[in-house]
């Protein structure tokens, strides 16, 4: 007879279940009806549930299990286990944009509250997270390397007492986890840009020898409750992150599947963060966010309405038009309000979220500095419907003069990509002309690198060819300079109020600073006057507002001489020995 061994061992014995209760015959003659097979299985299973185990069978005798617990994917850590630093020093790199430079001073206040020191040398850390980018391939390859070169540090120290630990931190955590913790093994810990609450406990894990990560994305996180720690030389200047993630689904970009969907911070903790800030004394405030200018609150019943969201002219979006919330100008007024001596900035918007209320606010505030990024990315139609950007050339270009009929002293910078997918000649020539129409005085040029998971990657052909992507993108760059030249000429001769950030990285001797426009300043290290028309001389430092005469300009810098300390509130055009003191503040 067959017979099924029991799956369960319990301390009271019974029989096994007897499927048959005959032996099986071929002829029709011996096979029984249907009507007694359900029977005789009926009846045979009803004497065996008599006969077996009841509930207290199982709880009387419990039973035990072998499990093998010596590899395992998850690790838990019961409340009880100590999560503090108990002083282990952290060393941060950071690699990428301003938002990875926000985001580790987000970390680093976790960490700090939680007992951990920072470490100023890599050879002092017990712990070395980096902050990483996965927007580039080149991005990707230098953690790369600079992973191969602690890992051999890692080894050496495993023969002293003090062992190292190493995390990956940000977009490169939640792209590539599996490469990371299985493949490489380079890493102990892994945290995604949602997970920084969660670091005291990955590490705590690996300090017990595992591997730990956390790449989970959150509809909700925004580090709203966490004060980050500023590291800004000398605090003259301050990033506060605004919102977090992106909608916009371009093609291109990873950013939507490494950081999320959109998500503000409540307007309220922003206000609070900036007005301490302002009481540290910091002179320069830069609002971050991947579309910082979508910002949209909706953390409380009084901001939501049924208005929909305004758009720039002739901007369209992937997704449906959003209603409610407090807006990026009621923000960039609120912000703007709190210490009229603060220079306010805003990193990086998306050119369909300019309707005219932001652009006049802009011109209105003295501290809002009238500079904007205005990612282009290409020149040509083409293109930009292959990229989902939501606008074509024209739409830009009015765009372009809308912003400088409201704002005439505006300066622009802008992203452009070379040798995109499908990319042909004419299309280069059409950026290259934008580039020329437009007159930036920033730019930041790159040649296009397919990302995984993104539209581009499912649906489009990476068909242009390494060294045309290379040739076209030194074009632009070429392009670029001579129009940033031309447009920074422009301002010889006129004095520029410049924030002083420190002495020159090429000469003590200098000092330089960025002008409104967020041009860099180069002039000599000398005492000016308090004021203008003042006699009275004092030294120039960094965080100092300075009036800066204009003597020549380049492609990347301007240089001049300091006349006089100043600050934002000063307005006036002074006539001082015989010479005018024309004031631009913008520029």
């Amino acid at each position: 007879m067959r017979t099924v061994k029991p799956f369960l061992c319990v301390s009271k014995h019974w029989a096994p279940l007897r499927w048959l209760s005959k032996p099986r015959n071929c002829s029709d003659a011996a096979r029984p009806s249907s009507a007694e097979k359900k029977k005789v299985v009926s009846d045979s299973f009803r004497r065996q549930v008599a006969s077996g185990p009841r509930l207290q069978d199982f709880i009387k005798s419990p039973v035990t299990l072998a499990v093998n617990c010596e590899h395992t994917d998850e690790h838990y850590l019961s409340e009880d286990l100590g999560l503090l630093g108990d002083g282990r020093k952290v060393y941060f790199e950071t690699y990428g944009c301003q938002m990875n430079v926000n985001d580790t001073e987000i970390a680093w206040s976790i960490l700090q509250k939680k007992g951990y020191q920072r470490a100023a040398d890599l050879n002092q850390a017990d712990v070395v997270l980096l902050v990483t980018c996965s927007i580039r391939e080149k991005a990707e390859q230098t953690i790369w390397n600079r992973l191969q070169q602690l890992t051999a540090m890692k080894k050496k120290r495993l023969k002293t007492n003090s062992p190292m630990k190493i995390g990956i931190l940000g977009c490169m955590a939640e792209r590539l986890k599996t490469e990371l913790l299985e493949r490489e093994k380079l890493v102990d810990v892994l945290a995604g840009p949602d997970a920084y609450r969660d670091l005291p406990r990955l590490l705590a894990a690996a300090a017990g020898g595992q591997q730990a990560s956390n790449v989970l994305l959150s509809l909700e996180e925004t580090y709203a409750d966490i004060m980050p720690v500023q590291h800004a030389s000398q605090g003259r200047s301050a990033f506060v992150s605004i919102m977090r993630g992106c909608d916009n689904m371009c093609s291109y970009c990873i950013v939507p599947f490494t950081r999320g969907r959109e998500r503000s911070r409540p307007v309220s903790s922003i206000l609070e963060e900036v007005q301490m800030l302002s009481d540290q004394g910091v002179k320069e405030v830069t609002l971050l966010g991947q579309n910082v200018n979508s910002y949209r609150d909706t953390s409380e019943v009084q901001f939501c309405s049924s208005e929909r969201t305004k758009l720039s002219r002739g901007f369209s979006t992937v997704y449906r038009a959003k209603q409610g919330g407090l807006r990026f100008s009621d923000l960039l007024d609120l912000v703007s309000r709190i210490d009229p001596d603060m220079r306010i900035r805003f990193t990086s918007p998306h050119p369909k979220d300019f309707p005219d209320e932001v652009l006049q606010l802009i011109a209105q505030r003295q501290n809002v500095c009238k500079q904007i990024h205005l990612p282009a990315q290409s020149g040509s139609n083409q293109v930009l419907k292959a990229m989902r950007r939501g606008y074509t050339r024209e739409a830009y270009l009015d765009l372009v003069d809308n912003i400088k009929q409201i704002i005439p002293d505006v300066s622009l910078s802008s992203d452009f990509i070379s040798g995109f997918c499908g990319e042909t000649d004419d299309d280069h020539q059409q950026t290259l002309s934008l580039i020329r129409e437009v007159g930036f005085n920033v730019g930041f040029l790159f040649a296009y690198s397919m990302r995984k998971k993104t539209h581009a990657f499912h649906r489009l052909q990476d068909n242009v060819a390494p060294q045309v992507k290379q040739r076209r993108l030194e074009e632009c760059i070429s392009v670029f300079r001579e129009e940033a030249e031309r447009v920074n000429s422009a301002v010889v001769g006129s004095t520029q109020l410049v924030l002083v950030e420190g002495e020159s990285k090429r000469s003590a001797e200098d000092l330089c600073g960025r002008t409104d426009g967020n041009m860099k300043v180069i002039f000599p290290k000398e005492d000016v006057a308090v004021q203008a028309c003042v006699s009275n001389t004092a030294p120039i430092r960094g965080g100092d507002y300075v009036l800066v005469k204009i003597l020549s300009a380049g492609s990347q810098s301007l240089r001049g001489r300091a006349l006089s300390h100043s600050s934002l509130r000063s307005t006036a055009t002074p006539s001082c020995d015989g010479y005018k003191c024309k004031i631009l503040v913008g520029g």
